[in-house]
């Protein structure tokens, strides 16, 4: 498909568009807000991407060599024909192209996708950790791999191999984003299938370790003391998987049970601290969901420690879980369990929050475990 014919198709897509957008008079005067947003965000479009689309297509109509021109529909030939789904992105995940493997993928067309975040078409949990990895990928801190899910499929896990690219007009790197669903690769000479990630591996075994040694910590911890339990599960954590561990137990009252840091850290006073002005933790005890943070931006996240310093700044955390500790989707919380990494220690992978929520669910069936 020609950057022409591209652009024709994204055209008739924003025409549509705004067919509905004008459809929508008619809505109660209370949901008018939702379709203003909605038509700002179609403006936008057009300001920012299809008028820059347009200056740059009748620019292009007039060059001074046909060598660049045929050159440059060869590598969007390329592009668009490669076997596996790819999109280029920027820095805040926002599409600026994507090829046909890839829609069908996400499910989503070309024309509909380009100008719109690629994390909106995650499911919400992923989001925030895509946008952080491509993020840093943009800013030159090397590839990131994570697996995320598609809204259109959430149950399969897809694998988001993120990479910088430099096109040398732009002072800023885009970022190539390869997705590789699940399921049996092509066979014959042609297929490469992935080389093996020795450090995938090793992670793997790491996260089977860790959890042999919490069954065998929840196994041998006393029954009918939950408190007990809970600073077992923490020990099993601390240091091998995170470089803070704090433990608080309850919910409508929270109680802080434990706190296990790196040597000559201030232990004390995040232990004093009053869990219920941590907001992370609140939010997790009350509503039941874990919290990946990479990098995290508001200070004031997990509140002050005795000393009144910012606890996130003081302990110079990187990337953090915060993990409430429930048997089941409806079943009451039993406490909250927060991790910490700092300094230059890779950040918590969405592999890795998944084994820590497998694992809070059998910290919180051994909390309730009778003598």
């Amino acid at each position: 498909m020609s950057q022409m014919e591209e652009f024709g198709e994204e055209l008739a897509d924003f025409l549509r568009r705004v067919a509905e957008l004008k459809s929508a008079r008619s809505v109660p005067a209370d949901e008018l807000l939702t379709v203003l947003d909605a038509a700002i965000f179609e403006l936008d479009h057009v300001a920012h991407q299809l008028w820059p689309t347009y200056e740059r297509l009748t620019t292009d109509a007039q060059p001074p060599g046909a060598t660049d021109r045929d050159e440059q529909r060869l590598l969007r030939a390329l592009f668009q024909r490669m076997p596996l789904p790819v999109a280029l992105i920027d820095r805040e995940t926002v599409v600026r192209r994507m090829n046909f493997a890839a829609t069908g993928l996400t499910g989503v067309r070309a024309g509909y996708a380009t100008g719109r975040p690629m994390a909106g078409f995650l499911v919400h949990a992923d989001r925030a950790a895509f946008r952080a990895q491509a993020a840093a990928v943009a800013r030159g801190e090397g590839d990131r791999s994570l697996i995320v899910h598609l809204q259109h499929s959430p149950r399969v896990p897809v694998r988001a191999t993120l990479t910088a690219l430099h096109t040398g007009t732009e002072p800023r790197p885009a970022v190539l984003a390869v997705l590789q669903p699940p399921g049996p690769r092509a066979q014959g000479p042609s297929a490469l299938g992935p080389a093996p990630d020795l450090g995938e591996a090793t992670r793997h075994a790491a996260q089977l370790d860790l959890a042999d040694a919490m069954t065998t910590a929840l196994l041998t911890a006393p029954a009918g003391d939950g408190g007990a339990v809970l600073e077992r599960a923490a020990e099993v954590l601390h240091g091998r998987f995170a470089d803070w561990v704090i433990a608080d137990e309850g919910a409508a009252r929270l109680r802080r049970r434990a706190v296990l840091g790196p040597a000559d850290a201030p232990v004390a006073d995040l232990l004093a601290q009053d869990p219920a002005a941590c907001p992370l933790v609140v939010e997790a005890a009350r509503g039941g969901a874990a919290a990946l943070q990479v990098r995290p931006e508001d200070p004031d996240a997990f509140g002050r420690d005795a000393s009144g310093a910012h606890v996130l700044v003081r302990a110079e955390v990187t990337s953090l879980l915060c993990v409430p500790l429930t048997a089941g989707p409806h079943e009451p919380v039993d406490g909250v369990l927060t991790l910490f990494r700092s300094g230059a220690r890779l950040a918590f992978s969405m592999a890795e929050a998944r084994a820590v929520d497998v694992l809070s669910r059998h910290v919180s069936l051994a909390m309730r475990r009778s003598l």
